[in-house]
């Protein structure tokens, strides 16, 4: 009796631990393809390497070198700008959206993926894509001028403040579906005896909303907070299609700042030392960002 209770506790045990197995292939393949470059990455960014060159070590030189370089102080800022423009707007315009098409009205899940799908196109086409319209000859100033108002038409791209703007409202057109499905299944999950005991306790409106949804929403407001200020902080692509940090570097991030260095002129150890930078720089904002609106939630 002693040896089948021990047999099966064996097996048992076996049982327990056989799925800590199927984690190996995925481990092994992380571990591959991130951690270990952006270890390298990391080493890297302590020497002063160039093409063709390897490089010798020379300590803190190329993070230093970033505090006292004036070429990513204005970078610092647009990325800055960006990252907190978008995350505003992103998530208001998609929690505003979330409640209209949360309704009953008809047309909400056709509206729902009229919504949703500029968040399919990839981030490259649709940079493309409205440089196209934005050009100066492009479709938005000829429809402008086609009705009559030509006192509208802008080179959209050609000013530095509104390239930054223009850069800004392209990246909410096509996130915001996606913090809005976030926001509609957080509405979802709100009780509908809860809101029918609000309203017959006189809770109407922006007052119900803040009082009894927004409780609910807490998960998906800290996603969508913090998924937005990230993206925003390494915004590139859009970047890139639409002004490639023109005018004038009037719209340059640190990720383009990192390419130029990196990839342009070749020096891999200060470009790597900005890219730390950078991912230290989100690491921070947006764990100091989560962690505030996890303790916000806790206490309402």
């Amino acid at each position: 009796m002693t040896g089948t209770a021990a047999h099966a506790a064996s097996r048992r045990n076996r049982r327990r631990g056989a799925p800590l197995w199927f984690l190996v292939p995925g481990i092994v393949l992380y571990a591959v393809i991130v951690l270990a470059p952006s270890t390298f990455g990391a080493g890297l960014s302590f020497t002063d390497a160039t093409i063709g060159t390897g490089g010798g070590f020379v300590g803190l030189d190329n993070y230093l070198r970033i505090f006292g370089d004036d070429a990513t102080v204005a970078p610092l800022a647009h990325t800055l700008i960006m990252a907190i423009a978008i995350t505003v707007l992103q998530n208001v315009f998609g929690l505003l959206i979330a409640l209209a098409l949360n309704s009953a009205i008809k047309s909400r899940n056709i509206l729902r993926v009229v919504f949703f799908a500029p968040f399919v196109v990839s981030p490259l086409v649709a940079g493309f894509l409205w440089k196209y319209i934005l050009a100066p000859d492009g479709p938005l100033n000829q429809a402008l001028g086609a009705i009559g108002l030509d006192v509208l038409q802008r080179p959209w791209l050609g000013e530095p403040g509104l390239a930054l703007a223009s850069l800004v409202g392209i990246v909410v057109w096509q996130f915001t579906g996606s913090t809005m499905v976030i926001y509609l299944a957080g509405l979802q999950g709100v009780p509908r005896e809860v809101l029918e005991a609000a309203e017959l306790d006189g809770a109407v409106g922006f007052r119900r909303f803040w009082a009894v949804v927004r409780p609910f929403l807490a998960p998906a407001i800290t996603v969508n907070l913090t998924l937005s200020l990230i993206s925003g902080l390494r915004l590139y692509d859009q970047i890139v299609a639409m002004t490639n940090g023109g005018p004038g570097g009037a719209t340059d991030s640190l990720s383009t700042v990192i390419y130029r260095v990196a990839l342009q002129f070749g020096e891999f150890g200060y470009g790597a030392a900005l890219a730390v930078m950078l991912t230290i720089f989100v690491i921070i904002l947006s764990g100091a960002q989560y962690l505030g609106l996890r303790r916000q939630s806790s206490a309402s």
